[in-house]
């Protein structure tokens, strides 16, 4: 038999014969010399091993059995490869040869087995224990040795930001340079010391410097992925102030933790107190309490009360929600109002508090609660004036928007910004505007024609570029909110192009989903009941009829939804918009870049025609998405941010997309051409080139719109009354000497005198012809076309027919249809003219721009209605 196949031998004295109780050595033949076999010396599992590998004469295994051996292998003297390190002799068992060697970390542990092998032995736990121990307080005495206290002075440094044109030309420089200056800590109120210590950390005279519950809560956050939270004492913000890397990382909390912890006993309280009032933010560019007290009390800081003090503490909390004059421009929830109740809760909870600790006597605290102290209105800053200031308020917002620069860290300055706005444009834009102020308004002899404000933007399509933008009078004047890209007046009828793309998108419930024809009828007259998809009738609360209005109440009978956009009427487009769903108007809104923020919330039938509040630049931006076929691309006003030399990321041209089928953009446009052709955006033929767009005016004639385009330049313009003081909506009746202000009047002259400096040169591509869309699904309740004899069309029209519903109400004739392009002016007719579109020429005379102001025959715009009753409805215009 070989050696490899025969019984195994049995330990040296015993095996499983001597525990059957047998005597004697085992027998068997003796072990074969090494290799005789012809194995190898290193041969996993031979058992050919020679005699070292049994015991004396015989060739019993060291072990009895397998299991026996994996067993004795579990204790640590299992089966050896090898023999050459048997002892002579014999066998080593389990209590026989040399012990094993020692090692550093016995683990898993040699003499154990099972279970016990895997637990740590005391010796293990308590090295590894005091070993990590000593690790933490090498590296803590490290760090805290290589860390350096900060600079207040250091901090103070800061550098102007430099905003450039889109050629490169530098625009403007402006920073915070000029205003910030150290105090030492007499020249600081102690009600100031007092309102900061009893707001931000009662403790700050007893704690080391460090809140290890406040680093241990960051650290957690961090943990979990979310933002690391600011030092809760004030040593720990004045060290933050002063450590420039905002980055939330790991190694910057313990570098933190560290320089707070050598400030806490390198420093007094009064030099901590000093530096951290000195480097904080206070808002409006203000960097320490000196700049602050002259930013907001046009005072020294010595010489503040302690009511302003407690004013100033809370602006420490974030300036931009605490902040009386507002913030709205960089948060929509911080406006002044908004501020203004937020500043003067948390006045006066810290003046509570300061009293509450001592730190203010009962005389000082009712003489400082007795009135709040209203800080002064913003200032123009150095180089900050004309448009500039809100061309670096909307740059300066879309880098916040875009980065995780924080406000405070941009306003220390150092950043090269590169715009998108074109001076010449910007020139121009601004030249309309003051054009058509002074000859049109005369705010120092007319009452109505005060308060009146302007706010405009231009947006090149197919691309987002913001090239020119009207905030306002200037921050030179008191003019401090930007009017271009602020929301809040509402866009009227200008609306409307929404509720037509959807109906061609998505149908009526009386389509069955299919996209209906421009040319489908609804009914144009005036106080019409609007009716629910099931029948029913909007009602009032008191549950009478709600009615819609137009502006007046010419029978236009049914009309296609082409001529009620021409003359801007409302009836047919809130009943239009029911039944499409408002829904599907705001996602079309939506889809081309207006923001949902600024969309009315109720969804009821005046939605259609323009209760939401979108701002100027997004009025622009969204029109852009006709103008390029349905492409849609987010406005933007920054192309290029750099910081030390060093590009930042985050900048990237946006990516257009399509929102929209090329077709139902171009219908739309098609549309809004003939509004400007034959409706009442008649004043912008002036343009003398092919464009489009739509006129607005809104209920009590509080704000008018005109928004339209070419193929390189998108352009809209809004007209307000504001109250100074409430910031509320007044009426435009009466202002600029006329009985209301409407679209197609002053916002259409200003945006006709911009485009024609703005496209000067420039070739007229027009637009692309439009494909016929849809079917024909007229209203609900709409008479049945009655078959009429074929007519041979005549070269020129004798006389346009009166509009009336029994003539109006057939579909147009396929002659029609192919005489121009493809929509027709399907009611020619003698009607009222309105304001907006002057003395209007028949649909074959398009030369001649109509007289603004005239009431006539014909196809002058009749403006829209002010909607009324339950939903305050805007006029549509």
């Amino acid at each position: 038999m070989s050696e490899h196949r025969r019984k195994p031998p049995q330990p040296q004295g015993g095996g499983r014969a001597a525990r059957r109780g047998q005597s004697g050595p085992p027998s068997g033949r003796p072990a074969a010399p090494r290799g005789a076999n012809g194995a190898s010396d290193h041969s996993y599992g031979s058992h050919s091993q020679g005699p070292d590998a049994y015991g004396s004469g015989g060739d019993g295994r060291e072990y009895g059995s397998r299991a026996e051996a994996r067993r004795a292998a579990q204790r640590g003297g299992g089966r050896r490869r090898g023999a050459d390190n048997a002892p002579p002799g014999g066998g080593r068992g389990r209590d026989q040869g040399p012990p094993a060697e020692p090692r550093f970390i016995d683990y898993p542990r040699v003499g154990k087995h099972g279970w016990r092998r895997w637990v740590p032995s005391w010796r293990l736990t308590t090295g590894l224990g005091i070993g990590f121990v000593g690790s933490l307080v090498v590296m803590a005495g490290v760090g805290y040795a290589l860390v350096n206290i900060p600079s207040e002075n250091d901090a103070a440094k800061s550098q102007n930001n430099v905003y450039y044109w889109s050629d490169g030309t530098q625009m403007v420089a402006t920073g915070t340079g000029v205003n910030r200056q150290n105090l030492t800590i007499d020249k600081i109120p102690k009600a100031m010391q007092y309102a900061v210590i009893s707001a931000e950390n009662k403790s700050f005279y007893q704690d080391s410097g460090v809140d290890p519950m406040g680093i241990a809560r960051a650290l957690a956050n961090m943990a979990r992925g979310g933002q690391t939270q600011g030092g809760s004492t004030i040593t720990q913000q004045f060290v933050k102030n002063t450590y420039l890397s905002q980055d939330q990382t790991l190694t910057r909390k313990f570098t933190e933790m560290f320089i707070s912890l050598k400030v806490g006993t390198k420093l007094s309280k009064d030099q901590i107190m000093q530096g951290y009032l000195n480097t904080s933010y206070y808002g409006r560019g203000a960097y320490g309490i000196q700049a602050a007290a002259q930013t907001y009390y046009g005072k020294d800081a010595k010489d503040l009360s302690a009511s302003q003090c407690a004013v100033l503490a809370a602006l420490l909390k974030g300036p931009t929600y605490y902040d009386p004059a507002g913030n709205a421009d960089l948060d929509k929830n911080a406006t002044q109002t908004a501020n203004t109740a937020r500043s003067q809760g948390r006045w006066r909870w810290i003046l509570g508090e300061m009293h509450k600790d001592k730190r203010l006597t009962d005389a000082d605290y009712q003489k400082a609660i007795s009135k709040y102290p209203m800080p002064q209105g913003r200032k123009a800053t150095r180089g900050m004036n004309g448009q500039i200031s809100y061309m670096v308020d909307t740059a300066k917002k879309y880098v916040l928007n875009h980065s995780d620069i924080t406000e405070a860290k941009f306003d220390q300055g150092g950043y090269q910004i590169t715009t998108t706005f074109q001076k010449n444009k910007v020139d121009a834009l601004t030249a309309a505007v003051k054009k058509i102020q002074k000859s049109r308004l005369k705010p120092e002899t007319k009452e109505k024609d005060k308060y009146v404000q302007f706010g405009a933007a231009s947006v090149v399509p197919n691309d987002g570029a913001i090239v020119a933008l009207y905030g306002g009078d200037g921050y030179e004047n008191g003019h401090f909110t930007n009017n271009a890209d602020t929301s809040g007046v509402p866009v009227g009828s200008t609306w409307k192009p929404y509720v037509l793309a959807a109906a061609m998108q998505d149908g009526t419930y009386n389509s069955n989903g299919e996209g209906i024809s421009p040319l489908s009828k609804y009914n144009g007259n005036d106080h019409l009941k609007v009716r629910r998809p099931d029948g029913s009738y909007y009602l009032n609360k008191d549950n009478s009829f709600f009615f819609q209005a137009n502006e007046s109440d010419h029978p236009w009978g049914y009309i296609t939804l082409r001529k009620a956009m021409e003359q801007s009427v409302n009836t047919p487009f809130v009943q239009l918009g029911v039944d499409v769903g408002m829904s599907k108007v705001r996602d079309m809104a939506r889809s081309t870049g207006i923001l949902e923020g600024s969309m009315a919330k109720d969804l009821n039938p005046s939605f259609a025609i323009g209760t939401s509040t979108p701002s100027a630049i997004r009025m622009a931006d969204s029109y852009a998405t006709f103008a390029a076929s349905g492409k849609q691309a987010d406005p933007y006003s920054v192309t290029m941010v750099k910081k030390d030399g060093e590009e930042l990321r985050g900048f990237t041209k946006p990516k257009p997309k399509q929102v929209m089928d090329s077709s139902i953009a171009n219908n739309v446009t098609d549309v809004l051409e003939n509004v400007i052709q034959n409706g009442t955006g008649q004043n912008a033929r002036a343009l003398g080139r092919t464009a489009a767009g739509k006129t607005g005016t809104t209920d009590e004639n509080k704000s008018a719109w005109f928004v339209g385009y070419t193929q390189q330049l998108s352009t809209s313009v809004a007209m307000f009354r504001e109250n100074p003081k409430d910031h509320r909506l007044l009426s435009m009746n009466g202002t600029a000497g006329t009985d209301s202000i409407h679209g197609g009047d002053i916002p259409t002259s200003v945006w006709t005198e911009y485009m024609l400096a703005a496209l000067k040169g420039k070739n007229d591509p027009g637009f692309p012809d439009p494909i016929k869309i849809g079917k024909i699904h007229n209203e609900v309740g709409a008479p049945t076309p009655t078959p009429k004899p074929s007519i041979t069309a005549t070269p020129t029209p004798t006389e346009s027919p009166s509009p009336s519903p029994s003539e109006s109400s057939p579909s147009p004739s396929p002659s029609e249809s192919e005489t121009c392009r493809f929509f027709c002016n399907d009611n020619g007719g003698t009607g009222p003219g309105g304001a907006d579109g002057g003395t209007s020429a028949s649909p074959t005379d398009s030369t001649s721009p109509g007289t603004g102001g005239v009431r006539g025959n014909g196809n002058g715009g009749t403006n829209g209605g002010d909607g009324g009753g339950l939903f305050g409805g805007q006029a549509g215009q």
